[in-house]
């Protein structure tokens, strides 16, 4: 029984050694590091979503958004969709936006304020509450409300179906 011990201490000892090597490596992705798009006309649409979405513009022109605020999920969402998603509709840019806010009864009240138009609306889903508009571009924009203290039981938005299953080999 000594030899069986020690072997699968020392087993145990190599695969615990391991596990922390492989969670200590560098060279992968740590997070979202920004948001970058393409517009026919920036300056107007960094000024719609400093206007309408009240977020702070820099001096150089983009936003900084906390990783951290208060009772939000700690982290960002990145998913891919299959080209015949519908969505994203109505709009035909190849991305989405979802923004977190923290009361979307009083986001969705300034938005209506300043004429934008709400183009859906869901209270119901397990992570919370949702509501879509457009940008100027015709970007949509994913407004989510998480659960208090809670992870996302699937990806926002209930989208299981994003990514393409894989292909079947052989």
């Amino acid at each position: 029984m000594g030899n069986l011990t020690r072997v699968a201490s020392a087993l145990l000892t190599a695969a615990l050694i391991s596990s922390s090597l492989a969670r200590a490596q560098t060279g992968r992705i740590t997070g979202l590091g920004g948001v970058f798009m393409k517009s026919p006309n920036p300056r107007a649409l960094a000024a719609w979503y400093q206007e309408v979405l009240g977020m702070k513009l820099e001096p150089w022109g983009g936003a900084l958004l906390r990783f951290d605020p208060a009772n939000l999920p700690p982290h960002a969402v990145w998913n891919a969709f299959s080209t015949k998603t519908g969505y994203f509709a109505p709009s035909t840019r190849e991305f989405m936006l979802n923004f977190t806010v923290d009361d979307l009864d009083a986001f969705l009240a300034r938005l209506r304020a300043k004429g934008v138009e709400i183009l859906k609306r869901e209270d119901q889903d397990p992570n919370g509450r949702f509501a879509w508009i457009l940008d100027p571009d015709g970007t949509k924009i994913e407004l989510w409300e998480p659960r208090p203290h809670e992870h996302p039981k699937s990806s926002p938005g209930r989208v299981p179906e994003s990514i393409d299953p894989p292909a079947k080999k052989g």
